[in-house]
């Protein structure tokens, strides 16, 4: 938002306060400045001109030859070849010696054998962006008015006198969006209500708005408020300099003083409007509806665009004559013929002129206010004011009445506040009376009772809503810098790892001491990935606007993202690999739509292709399942965590007998097997293994208590056992059964042999197990363990049906 420093002060009283000083006050409540710049900085010696005589240049045929006063005894000639200089008219100079735009110096020279004392400049060359310049004077000289005093500084006459203040908007101050507003915002840093002139709006009461239009709105949700008024016998000229240059200041070109004055509106109130030819409607009614898909609108940039439901229009009754919101159209464009003017001011509904200006590219100044947000209150006090100002500069009559399609009440917002929370939440010590003082700078109507304000939040800050908005603007306008400055006070806490981020630190170095290497992959994934793997069953959180069908949905395990990894580097030539990942999945067992899903850290593991290559000392190896159990089994050694495995033949994802799951007590906690082979096929895999881990399952077992035994003093000693047991039965149950029944004295059950044949009989296999067992009050004796022995057979013969060999 551009500020002109002169508009402000037609509004307020800070004639001794300088541009820079505002600037910083603004600053400190909460507006950022970007920018103060003044127009005429490094420019001098540019002054006000009168080509008295104007010649072709003999030897040229686009350069003149004129005869200048500049307000000295003798007339200067100047070499110009701007296509528009011509006898009689005022001009801008700049002087031999001048500085123009670019810090360029102008110089006494010839051109093409005439002598040249200076320069007759155009807008551009004295630093105004061409995109501002009148179309009129875009290619050539600029031309002042006639009451321009020769001899004179150019730079009040065209309004560079000013100092321009870049403001950075946030979106919850839209209401800085206008020139009003800036002003209530710069009253409440200095205590100063502004004043606004009143433009007296004279009606043409024998003729009424009646005879010419009526407004119908669709839906009102698309257009709360929607109205206009009519011009009638309006003479289309340029606009007086004042208003040219205060919309160049602005960033607005200058167009005639019609469209110049509904831009001037939109800098004054925020308040964008259009204008259409009356004639050019050709119709008496105006309908504000949604448009109709492959309907078709030239807008005023010539432009032929295809409309869609999502576009709300304008139109003539019958078909689109603007795209509300954004841009009118070019069949009722105002021109020099235009004699009768239809004057709109409205509220749209701000997410459809976002979803419109996105869909054509078209961002401009009233898009964004419509976005933001609009004062309620204002929409018709605008339309009067342009209408008043059209009537006065275009010379014609504004027809009685207004016509209106819808009309939306603004709402007073009335918000209860202590003086304790305010200064509970500011640490300040206010008094009621400094806190009304505040009140009444921003201009809230207010009331208070044995501590308690109730505050009326007028319609122009539509942001202020609740409790915390009252306390920022009592911050902002007290001064952020004379806000105690208090250190928070906590309880000094040594700096150091959590029991999860040590963990995590120690499950790291394991697996990288494995040779395995860290990946990251994408929390989203498909919708059909993220369902597999997982161990248990749970709703796929969804994205309602994902970028792509590939990262739609959160995952529900690591291992479909590590997949996708191993196949991007296959696909490149590197199949020998071994990745580990430390991540969230999340879970969700309620209404996706309406719960949060939990997220838990897991560990992934994937192998595939060689663990060892082949060299001069060794053969080549291929990983297996044993490959990554061997790591999983360090790993919770290392974090001396005793788990246990269990045979896992339903995953869809797994191949059947190859995968375990693995348990913590008697708790699925992860598994560990190889990918089924038509899944590998799918992802062009070969043969490849992985384990996925539950971190947030380890984390709580380490931190129960921990009872450590001191180490025996008295020897350990072993028993072995062989079992002929049927071949469906694992190990792990037998091992569990052992440890059940081995009483307190046994310690340790280690498989150590593992036979299959015909000889032992069809779906026979043999087991052998090292029992190590250990007193720590005394020495063992042979009963004691003989008794153990004898216990343990007798329980896995009755629950197995095993042969002691």
């Amino acid at each position: 938002m551009l500020v002109s420093y002169n508009w402000l002060k037609e509004m307020l009283n800070i004639d001794g306060i300088s541009a820079q000083e505002l600037a910083d006050k603004m600053s400190l409540t909460g507006i950022e400045v970007e920018n103060v710049e003044y127009p005429s900085a490094n420019l001098k010696n540019i002054v006000v001109g009168k080509v008295m005589e104007c010649i072709a240049h003999p030897d040229s045929d686009h350069l003149s030859v004129c005869q200048v006063d500049v307000g000295e005894e003798e007339l200067y000639q100047i070499v110009c070849g701007a296509p528009n200089v011509k006898e009689g008219i005022k001009v801008i100079v700049a002087l031999p010696g001048a500085r123009i735009a670019g810090n360029y110096k102008i110089k006494k020279g010839k051109i093409r054998g005439y002598v040249s004392m200076g320069m007759i400049c155009s807008l551009q060359e004295i630093g105004i962006n061409e995109s501002v310049v009148a179309k009129d004077f875009a290619e050539g000289i600029y031309y002042l008015p006639e009451d321009a005093t020769i001899g004179t500084e150019v730079f009040g006459y065209l309004g560079m006198d000013d100092a321009i203040i870049e403001l950075s908007i946030t979106p919850n101050r839209a209401d800085a969006l206008s020139m009003r507003g800036v002003a209530h915002e710069v009253g409440a840093i200095y205590k100063q209500a502004p004043v606004f002139k009143e433009e007296k709006l004279n009606e043409d009461t024998n003729d009424n708005i009646d005879n010419y239009i009526s407004v119908k709105v669709e839906d009102e949700n698309d257009a709360p408020t929607y109205l206009m008024r009519v011009i009638k016998n309006v003479k289309i000229a340029p606009s007086p300099m004042w208003l040219q240059n205060r919309l160049m200041n602005m960033g607005i070109r200058p167009i005639n003083n019609v469209v110049d004055v509904t831009n001037y509106i939109l800098l004054y109130f925020g308040q964008p409007m259009h204008a259409f030819d009356y004639a050019k409607l050709a119709s008496k009614e105006i309908l504000v509806r949604r448009a109709e898909n492959g309907e078709k609108l030239t807008t005023l940039d010539n432009e032929e665009r295809e409309l869609t439901s999502e576009n709300i229009v304008i139109t003539n009754g019958t078909k689109p004559v603007a795209l509300a919101g954004v841009m009118g159209g070019a069949n009722t464009e105002i021109d020099a013929n235009s004699t009768t003017v239809a004057l709109e001011a409205a509220l749209f509904d701000g997410l459809s002129i976002r979803k419109t200006s996105k869909q054509f590219n078209l961002r401009s100044e009233s898009s964004a206010r419509f976005e933001k947000g609009i004062n309620v209150a204002t929409v018709e006090l605008a339309a009067d004011v342009a209408a008043a100002m059209i009537a006065e500069l275009a010379g014609g009559t504004v027809v009685k009445g207004i016509a209106k399609g819808s009309h939306k009440e603004a709402d007073l917002v009335e918000i209860k506040i202590s003086t304790d929370r305010i200064n509970g939440s500011l640490g300040t010590q206010l008094t009621n009376e400094e806190i009304g003082e505040t009140f009444k700078a921003l201009d809230f109507p207010y009331s208070v009772e044995e501590n308690e304000f109730s505050v009326v939040i007028p319609p122009r800050r539509w942001d202020i809503t609740i409790e915390a908005d009252i306390v920022e603007e009592v911050a902002r306008i007290y001064g952020y810098d004379n806000l105690p400055s208090t250190l928070p006070a906590s309880v000094d806490n040594s700096a150091g790892l959590s029991a999860k981020q040590a963990l995590v630190r120690k499950v790291q170095n394991i697996v990288e001491g494995a040779g395995l290497n860290e990946i990251i992959a994408y929390a989203l994934t498909t919708e059909e990935k993220a369902q597999q793997f997982a161990l248990e069953t749970t709703n796929i959180t969804k994205l309602d606007w994902p970028m792509s069908e590939e990262r739609s949905a959160l995952r529900t395990s690591l291992i479909s993202g590590m997949l996708d990894n191993l196949a991007y580097n296959v696909a490149r030539k590197n199949s020998n690999l071994a990745f580990y990942e430390i991540g969230r999945v999340f879970h969700n067992d309620n209404d996706t739509k309406t719960q949060l899903p939990k997220e838990k850290d897991y560990l992934a593991m994937a192998l595939t292709g060689l663990w060892q290559e082949k060299d001069w000392q060794n053969a080549k190896v291929a990983v297996d399942y044993f490959t990554i159990k061997g790591i999983v089994d360090a790993l919770f050694a290392k974090l001396e965590v005793p788990v246990t495995y269990e045979a896992w033949t339903n995953s869809a994802q797994l191949h059947p007998g190859r995968t375990a799951k693995i348990l913590l007590n008697d708790e699925v906690i992860g598994f560990v097997g190889q990918v089924h082979p038509n899944l590998a096929k799918t992802y062009d895999l070969a043969e490849t293994y992985v384990a996925e881990i539950n971190l947030e399952a380890i984390n709580d077992y380490q931190k129960q208590a921990r009872i450590f035994a001191p180490i025996s003093k008295f020897p350990v000693v072993t028993r072995d056992i062989a079992l002929l047991v049927d071949e469906k039965i694992s190990n792990q149950a037998i091992t569990q059964a052992i440890y059940q029944n081995g009483t307190k004295l046994l310690k340790e059950v280690t498989l150590f042999d593992l036979f299959a044949g015909e000889k032992l009989g069809k779906d026979k296999k043999s087991l052998a197990y090292t029992l190590k067992f250990s007193n720590i009050e005394q020495t063992l004796t042979d009963e004691e363990i003989n008794a153990a022995m004898s216990k343990i057979e007798k329980k896995l013969v009755e629950n197995f049906g095993v042969e002691i060999r």
